[in-house]
């Protein structure tokens, strides 16, 4: 049996880490970290895009948890500031994958950078083994929250 308490620890927990993590404040501190000037709703498709590589409308709408009309202005956007390129397919002409130019690739590795920064500043009272033991429990929750999410796990 599961120890409740522990459950709504986590439960808590997650709660408090997703408002900080989509605070528009913390999205332009590490904006404003990286040096970059973009406008904020657009940054979370281009770090999407850098982890996972190309992806369709769909897929990363699902991936930055927006519906496809939008991410699929978003990518519009993002195609005039030269920061992805969605050429069409190859088997399909109507479905164009968007991916990372390199302009979009040095934004990224920009925002990357920066996030382990203010990471590595929140973290520097941790032990090396804590924080190896936070992004290996991070990882395995997160591996089993997504397949949860398939229908696994």
């Amino acid at each position: 049996m599961q120890n409740t308490r522990n459950l709504d620890l986590l439960g808590s927990a997650l709660i408090d880490l997703i408002g900080c993590l989509n605070s528009p404040q913390r999205d332009d501190a590490l904006l404003r970290e990286a040096g970059v000037t973009l406008d904020r709703a657009l940054f979370p498709l281009l770090v999407a895009l850098g982890a996972r590589g190309a992806l369709g409308v769909a897929d990363l709408a699902d991936l930055v948890g927006r519906d496809h009309t939008t991410v699929s202005r978003q990518l519009a956007k993002l195609e005039t500031l030269t920061l992805v390129t969605r050429p069409e397919g190859a088997t399909d002409k109507r479905r164009r994958e968007a991916d990372l130019t390199e302009a979009g690739r040095a934004i990224v590795a920009a925002i990357t950078a920066a996030r382990m920064r203010l990471l590595a500043r929140v973290l520097v009272s941790w032990t090396p083994a804590d924080i190896d033991a936070l992004a290996g429990f991070n990882r395995r929750f997160a591996d089993a929250v997504m397949g949860a999410g398939r229908g696994g796990g």
